[in-house]
């Protein structure tokens, strides 16, 4: 455990681990999500592996911790979102040195605009604190078993309406430049959506009954 520098308490281990994974994946998921990947014969946007892995830990710690714990990460994890989106914008608009010739590139591949980093905002802090809210409501006054299938619910469920709001507040309305129409954004959730919950069921159940398990070691409640 870690002493708290001003008051004395002390943060268990696994929050404190779990909390340092937790911001550097909020920023990492807006990172990755430039790169649509193809697996299979679904296409999905790279950022859903860091997003999978902030529902497995806001879970985790929601079972360990319990929800005021949990909704606290969730709002913090706003803080490193908000500043690296300040610190890639400030960087984009810095001069490049005269031997360094990708600017364009990187330009390209991290600048966002407004509507997509609030898109990005708003569906964050929505469909995070519905997991959360979610996965402890199912608890209720149980003893806590199947923390995996109620992760799974609750993942399946933060992850649609993910999508559905950052699809709705990026695209709607948006015209494609190619074509002269508006983006079919109904098109594009139902394969994210697909996409999206495919890999909650695949890797969230496991994950959760991962971290949960590594959580009570690091806190000395498991052998």
């Amino acid at each position: 455990m870690t002493d708290g520098p001003s008051t004395g308490t002390m943060i268990p281990r696994s929050l404190f681990v779990y909390a340092l994974l937790y911001g550097g994946l909020v920023v990492l998921a807006g990172v990755l999500g430039t790169k649509i990947s193809e697996i299979g014969p679904l296409h999905v946007e790279s950022g859903i592996f860091a997003f999978l892995m902030l529902v497995v830990l806001s879970s985790a710690v929601a079972e360990l911790h319990g929800k005021d714990t949990a909704d606290k990460l969730v709002r913090y994890g706003f803080l490193p979102l908000i500043l690296s989106m300040a610190l890639i914008f400030i960087v984009i608009r810095m001069p490049p040195a005269p031997f360094w010739t990708l600017q364009d590139q990187f330009a390209g591949i991290l600048g966002q605009g407004a509507r997509l980093q609030l898109a990005g905002l708003i569906s964050y802090g929505i469909s995070q604190t519905l997991n959360v809210y979610v996965f402890t409501k199912l608890k209720g006054e149980g003893s806590g078993r199947a923390a995996w299938l109620r992760g799974l619910i609750a993942g399946l469920l933060s992850q649609a309406l993910d999508t559905v709001l950052f699809i709705t507040i990026a695209f709607y309305g948006v015209v494609d430049p190619g074509s002269g129409q508006e983006m079919p954004i109904v098109d594009i959730m139902t394969g994210q959506i697909i996409a999206k919950l495919t890999l909650v069921v695949v890797f969230v159940p496991l994950l959760i009954t991962a971290c949960v398990k590594l959580g009570q070691r690091l806190d000395g409640k498991a052998a």
